[in-house]
């Protein structure tokens, strides 16, 4: 059976309850994760997704019409806009566990976290159809029957 750690994301960026959200959106644009664990004294808080922050900034953030009021959303805090107390796993947990909690509940990443709730990687719904895609064949097979598929062959 297959472990959580071995399809986990060992690296985790890390944010603070205070930190702004302008910080986490230059994260998000220099790393290209969708995902940030919140941490208070190394300890798991809460994660903050690309589409979390996308609905706590004015839509107006760099365009022509921006207006002080919508620079402003970017001064708001992490705490403002985190989900808390996210579901977990630890690294040692079957794979088929992570794929229950992503069919059971609206979540896009599960933190794995270690004895002490330290996190030490992250699972995106992405990792495990990758882990799938990669079982049931190789992607650049499906990819070449697709095509061929569309030009009629």
């Amino acid at each position: 059976m297959m472990k959580v750690e071995d399809l986990m994301t060992k690296r985790v960026v890390t944010v603070g309850f205070d930190d702004t959200l302008e910080t986490v959106k230059d994260i998000f644009e220099q790393s290209g994760f969708h995902h940030l664990l919140v941490v208070e004294d190394r300890a798991l808080q809460g994660v903050v997704s690309d589409r979390d922050l996308l609905r706590a900034l004015s839509p107006f953030i760099d365009s022509v019409v921006e207006t002080q009021r919508d620079i402003g959303t970017l001064s708001r805090r992490v705490h403002q806009i985190m989900s808390r107390k996210p579901l977990t796993l630890r690294p040692d947990a079957d794979v088929t566990e992570a794929i229950q909690l992503f069919l059971n509940h609206p979540i896009s990443c599960i933190p794995i976290v270690d004895g002490e709730f330290r996190p030490v990687g992250i699972v995106s719904w992405r990792d495990i159809l990758k882990v799938s895609a990669e079982l049931l064949g190789s992607p650049d097979s499906a990819d070449s029957e697709a095509e061929r598929a569309t030009r009629g062959e």
